[in-house]
């Protein structure tokens, strides 16, 4: 909250990840387009809090979330650092809509049903 101060500042919570430097940096030149490592701008405290964060839920949390499934299943295809950077941006998007609309966390949202 101290972070982002006023959610307002961002039209879209996606933005959040990308303004703390969780997001890939983008290389394109020509005919060469790839993504790279993330990019690391943004608050440093704030980042490192997100990652340790996202890599407790997939590790030592035994609570079931929608979260916590997708971020294992992504482990499994891309290892543990990648998948717990994308936990954290995760939780970043998340968070801030939380801020927006004031609602609570709810670990089944996106479930199917």
């Amino acid at each position: 909250v101290t972070a982002i101060e006023e959610p307002e500042n961002f039209k879209k919570s996606r933005s959040v990840g990308a303004w703390l430097g969780l997001t890939t940096r983008r290389y394109q030149s020509g005919e060469v387009d790839y993504d790279g490592h993330i990019s690391r701008r943004g608050d440093h405290h704030l980042r490192g809090l997100l990652y340790e964060a996202a890599s407790v839920i997939l590790t030592r949390s035994s609570t079931e979330s929608t979260l916590r499934t997708w971020g294992l299943k992504l482990r499994e295809r891309i290892g543990f650092k990648r998948a717990a950077v994308a936990v954290a941006r995760k939780l970043a998007v998340t968070m801030h809509a939380m801020l927006k609309t004031g609602e609570f966390f709810d670990r089944n949202a996106g479930a199917t049903t």
